[in-house]
């Protein structure tokens, strides 16, 4: 409310306004990236598609008629506009696309722009869409539980079943699951491949083979968890315990050094989808190269300071489209596009030669330029922080400057109109003030008088009355009438026009919103490379090379990029897995010696490269891999209702199920959790399969403390086998550790060592070394002789007890009965 006044004084009260507008919030979707690629079958089969869209996530699987078989996909991250979902339909080439019929707006639009465009197969794919109840979780799991499938025996229990198939279809993947169940609800439906066969003939499935994108490696969520690819923890403020987690030590923690949120999330989603694309991958590191130069240092500071800048743009744009908009909206803006003609202008100054600077210099056109000049020639940031609204500069609207300069003007001009409307009222009033109030219009206020005490004392000749307030009365005058027609409804008027101006604004904006989602897109890669280029000069990293013709991995000098980290001394191993030899490494070596993070090491090297970034070695050489399985750690949990060995088991099942000539599978003790003779059994017959495979067997390391394995001569001899171990020296009762990997077979597991460590007392420790010499050499394990004697002397004493306690004189009393069962007992045990 403005209010300007004049008392009998003649002194004016001053004007005081106020008002209070509001905006609502909203969501800003997440971006993802990817491209699409597209593979031609030689003679297509039918496939029938079914495909779920969730918070961010898509679950995928497909019936083809080809092999009877259903392929899937784990959940995958994706983009609102289904860009990964794009690449699979082009890759497959569905002829039906099921889902369901409640789906988002982000869904219902790609689905139509599907039907409408000219798809790449020879025909459109049919669009079918089925109740959602028929997506349900747990009526998907009892279709997928009770099928009837023909590779699964009929021998088998209904437990037995459940252990099988969850080797083999990911039950943690909730949409994946529903989308699997729609597709088996969908081909009972239809009647796929037996439409003309009895309604007894349920149609044929063959198998469950996980579909993974042919440039993508596939990699599971206990890899990631056991190789600390991700690491999820508390956070420790007590402000922040419900609210979320914080990332551990991980190799996504140490590598993220992204300045946006959006290079961040962009660094998730890469590291969920290593890629075989030598092309996408060399790419990358030809930018992280550049940037390692130390002539380039200067220039990666500022262009990292530039990237702070780029904010919320998807979160900005969907307010302008709601109306929604905040002032701080256009501040964010502003900075926002301001930065990216800055990493435009740096970008055109860099070799031309690399691929992203020469997308930023011809992607961020001038229509950024032409954004961020309407937005600082219209929008006064001063003013609109002032009023908490959108207010425009001077000189923008003739029409709203002349409104501006008449409220302005209002406190003196009112003063004087209040001065003449005094002089026309009743000499008993001793003040009286003209106020403006939005959206009333200009009224007359006077104090209330004390005789004024019933409604109708309230008229005065003239003046009609409005309404009583803080002990003030407000009337319309001739004066206050001829004022709002003549000034009409000043603040308000003003508001609708720059209100109007603002949608104009938005609408400018809102055409020019591709170069500003492609601002994002590009400005998010490059704050991911200029991270892992931060991270690979203070580390030390190098960079991969890549050969699409070899199998394997080639490491010289590797380390472990987070144990180097803890660690006070790191010794690098090598590793060389290529080729048709040694294609299996059966690693022994004492416990602690660094079978398990030679493991790991050689698996996260091999994921580092394959997402693009340089690598803690010397030299590394990647060839083709599709996939890493590991069997290192049992990730236990209540709800899986599964022992610890079961878990081992349904890891190395999914290695044993999945695993191509061209996967790297690291398995780590796998047999200790059961019977030593049976996980002996169960890790040779493992090993034994994939060597039976020859040259298509997987690239494997498996590290284990069976030492029979080797002694007994339970594998095969041959070149895929390779014998490893690692080096250490004993030093009269000590044993020291080298942690280098040697070739060879480790003679003992020496836990005598290990146990010392770990503060076992000394007593114990040559009891069990005792035990295990006697258990080699194949001689009677007796018991200790003190101990022996003490236990005879307390059987000697409770027999004393038992006599003593006899009454001699009750009738009752049968000592033949005492003697067989009592007495001769106890003393055989004490002879």
């Amino acid at each position: 409310m403005a209010s300007v006044g004049a008392t009998s004084g003649r002194t004016p009260q001053e004007p005081g306004p106020g008002e209070a507008p509001t905006s609502l919030p909203s969501l800003a979707p997440v971006p993802g990236f990817g491209e699409g690629e597209e593979e031609e079958e030689e003679e297509p089969a039918e496939i029938h598609l079914c495909v779920l869209w969730n918070s961010g996530h898509l679950g995928i699987a497909y019936y083809d008629t080809g092999d009877s078989t259903i392929h899937f996909m784990p959940d995958a991250p994706d983009h609102e506009s289904l860009k990964l979902l794009q690449r699979v339909l082009d890759e497959i080439n569905p002829l039906s696309v099921v889902t369901s019929a409640k789906q988002d707006e982000n869904m219902t639009r790609f689905l139509g722009k599907l039907v409408s465009q000219d798809h790449r197969a020879p025909k459109r794919p049919e669009i079918v869409f089925l109740p959602s109840v028929d997506f349900g979780l747990e009526i998907s799991k009892q279709r997928l539980l009770s099928g009837n499938y023909s590779f699964i025996p009929d021998s088998m229990t209904a437990t037995e079943k459940i252990l099988f198939l969850s080797s083999i279809i990911p039950f943690d993947c909730l949409l994946t699951v529903r989308a699997l169940g729609g597709l088996l609800k969908f081909l009972g439906r239809r009647r796929i491949g037996v439409e003309l066969e009895d309604y007894n003939v349920s149609v044929p499935i063959l198998g469950f083979k996980k579909f993974v994108l042919t440039h993508l490696v596939s990699i599971d969520q206990d890899t990631y968890s056991v190789l600390q690819i991700f690491k999820s923890e508390s956070h420790p403020s007590v402000y922040k315990v419900a609210s979320g987690l914080k990332e551990g030590l991980s190799l996504f923690g140490i590598l993220n050094r992204c300045r946006c949120k959006w290079g961040e999330k962009l660094l998730r989603l890469w590291f969920t989808r290593p890629t075989q694309d030598l092309g996408e991958l060399n790419s990358r590191l030809d930018v992280i190269q550049f940037f390692l130069l130390p002539q380039n240092l200067d220039m990666a500071q500022m262009l990292h300071r530039l990237l702070g800048h780029i904010k919320n743009v998807p979160l900005i744009l969907k307010r302008m489209k709601l109306s929604h908009t905040k002032v701080s909206d256009w501040q964010v803006l502003y900075k926002t596009v301001y930065s990216a003609l800055g990493l435009r202008d740096a970008c055109r100054s860099l070799p031309q030669s690399i691929q992203l600077f020469q997308e930023i210099a011809h992607d961020f056109s001038d229509d950024l330029h032409h954004i961020a000049s309407l937005i600082g020639k219209v929008v006064d940031f001063e003013g609109s922080l002032a009023e908490n609204r959108f207010t425009v500069l001077p000189n923008i609207d003739p029409e709203i400057d002349e409104k501006k300069r008449r409220l302005m003007g209002l406190p003196s001009f009112l003063t004087e109109v209040a001065r003449k409307e005094l002089e026309n009222l009743d000499s008993r009033i001793p003040s009286c003030s003209v106020i403006y109030i939005p959206l009333i219009g200009f009224l007359l206020c006077i104090p209330r008088l004390p005789s004024m005490v019933e409604t109708s004392d309230f008229e005065i000749e003239g003046l009609d009355f409005m309404f009583l307030s803080e002990e003030k009365l407000h009337y319309r005058s001739a004066r206050t009438k001829e004022l709002d027609t003549l000034l009409g409804d000043l603040h308000c008027d003003i508001r609708d026009q720059e209100t109007l101006l603002m949608y104009q604004l938005q609408c400018q904006v809102l055409a020019r919103a591709a170069v500003l989602t492609r601002v994002l897109d590009l400005a998010s890669r490059l704050d991911v490379l200029l991270a892992l280029a931060s991270a690979a000069r203070d580390y030390g990293y190098s960079r991969p090379r890549y050969s699409a013709r070899l199998l394997g991995v080639r490491i010289r000098n590797g380390r472990h990029p987070l144990m180097e980290l803890c660690a006070r001394t790191f010794v690098p191993n090598s590793a060389e897995c290529m080729g048709d030899t040694g294609r299996v490494k059966v690693i022994t070596g004492p416990n602690s010696s660094g079978k398990s993070i030679y493991l790991k090491q050689v698996g996260l090297i091999t994921f580092m490269a394959l997402v693009g970034s340089f690598v803690p070695a010397e030299e590394a050489e990647i060839g083709a891999v599709d996939a890493i399985f590991t069997r290192i750690h049992s990730c236990e949990s209540i709800s899986l209702g599964l022992s610890t060995f079961m878990i081992d088991l349904n890891q190395v099942a999914k290695a044993v199920n999945n695993a191509t000539e061209r996967s790297l599978v690291l398995i780590d003790e796998f047999g200790k959790g059961t019977n030593t003779v049976d996980g002996l059994a169960l890790l040779a017959a493992v090993i034994r399969h994939w060597l039976a495979l020859g040259p298509m067997c997987p690239h494997i390391f498996v590290a284990t403390n069976f030492l029979s394995l080797v002694q007994l001569q339970l594998l095969p001899q041959g070149p895929l086998v390779q014998y490893l171990t690692m080096e250490t020296c004993e030093d009269g009762d000590d044993l020291v550790f080298f942690y280098q990997v040697c070739e060879g077979v480790a003679n003992a597991s020496h836990a005598s060592h290990t146990a010392a460590q770990a503060g076992l007392p000394d007593r114990l420790i040559a009891r069990g070394k005792e035990v295990s010499d006697l258990i080699r050499s194949g001689k009677p394990i007796k018991p200790v002789k003190e101990l022996l004697k003490a236990k005879q002397m307390e059987n000697c004493q409770t027999l004393v007890d038992k006599f003593l306690k006899l009454d001699l004189e009750d009738p009752s009393l049968d000592l033949e009965t005492f003697m067989s069962q009592e007495v001769l007992p106890a003393a055989t045990a004490i002879l």
